[in-house]
């Protein structure tokens, strides 16, 4: 099985930033642990800050991949091209948030990739993206 954890802006700073909402632990640290974890998985990551970056990866792998599991961050309330890029795949789409976003700010309640996801998981914290790694084993 070929999965690939696709994160967005800012996520790159998990460990420093705001540790009371994402905790302290670095994203690579994490993503070790989860390559260790899943060893029968063929498991990718790749963030950027950049929205047709994201775009742009969700296309190349789309058609090929068994899974994306993505973690759009801010753009998640803001890009309807990453929705449409989302819906415009074959390769099913699990949506991830380290916080609840559901106990947010009013703005963070909306998701333009919630539309075309296979599911969304949120409130876990980093243990969200080891729910949908197993959701796509289960």
């Amino acid at each position: 099985m070929k999965l690939i954890i696709i994160n967005g802006p800012n996520l790159n700073l998990l460990g420093k930033r705001e540790p009371e909402v994402y905790g302290k632990q670095t994203f690579e640290d994490y993503f070790r642990g989860l390559q260790l974890q899943f060893r029968e998985v063929q498991l990718e990551y790749f963030q950027s800050n950049i929205e047709g970056e994201l775009i742009s990866k969700i296309q190349e792998v789309g058609f090929t991949y068994d899974g994306i599991i993505l973690n759009a961050a801010a753009y998640t309330h803001t890009s309807v091209g990453l929705g449409d890029a989302v819906k415009a795949v074959d390769t099913p789409v699990v949506e991830v948030h380290i916080s609840n976003v559901a106990a947010r700010e009013p703005f963070r309640h909306e998701s333009y990739i919630s539309a075309g996801a296979r599911g969304v998981i949120f409130g876990f914290g980093l243990q969200g993206y080891d729910l949908a790694i197993r959701s796509f084993l289960d």
